[in-house]
């Protein structure tokens, strides 16, 4: 695992021990942050499952004003904190600890959210109804889900919509945009 571009270029990031945590994959994370390249800069982000932080430390890399990363691991937290130091982006990241779908609730809106939780859990379609329930994205937000390639994910109700969806081998990118005041 490593940083792709930007501040911190070519860092190897600490990996997790054991099974509990699984990192998206170096190509994976290379298309996703392809499909998102243009709009980081100076954005408000969210790390929803935060796990090792690599999402959420990559778009600070590239100028992220801030992320907020969330999880309820005492491992991941400090895999986290340990990463973001590792980097020397800790000054414009919020490490939060507790439930990632009771955080949506917090009222903070952001410009880009990351969802990546565990595989086959419900989680990841219980976050996306819940990111458009609460309506946690600003004007022209951008969410970027992973999940099993097989895995249907829910069409959201308006502002929000489904964008795009990427296959790479057993995995799947799905990108959903919230529309602005402009319809």
């Amino acid at each position: 695992m490593r940083v792709i571009t930007g501040t911190a270029r070519g860092r190897r990031l600490k990996e997790p021990q054991g099974m509990d945590i699984r990192p998206t994959t170096d190509k994976v994370k290379e298309s996703m942050f392809s499909i998102l390249q243009f709009d980081i800069e100076g954005r408000r982000v969210l790390d929803l499952f935060g796990g090792t932080g690599q999402l959420g430390i990559e778009a600070l890399s590239r100028g992220a004003s801030e992320v907020v990363f969330v999880d309820k691991s005492a491992a991941a937290l400090k895999l986290i904190r340990e990463n973001l130091e590792l980097c020397g982006l800790s000054d414009r990241a919020r490490v939060r600890n507790g439930d990632s779908l009771a955080y949506l609730r917090s009222g903070e809106k952001f410009d880009l959210v990351f969802l990546d939780p565990p595989y086959d859990t419900g989680l990841l379609e219980q976050a996306l109804q819940d990111i458009a329930g609460f309506d946690i994205c600003r004007e022209h937000g951008i969410i970027m889900a992973e999940s099993p390639a097989d895995a249907v994910l829910p069409p959201l109700a308006a502002p929000y919509r489904l964008y795009r969806e990427y296959r790479y081998g057993r995995i799947k990118l799905t990108v959903y945009h919230r529309q602005g005041n402009e319809e």
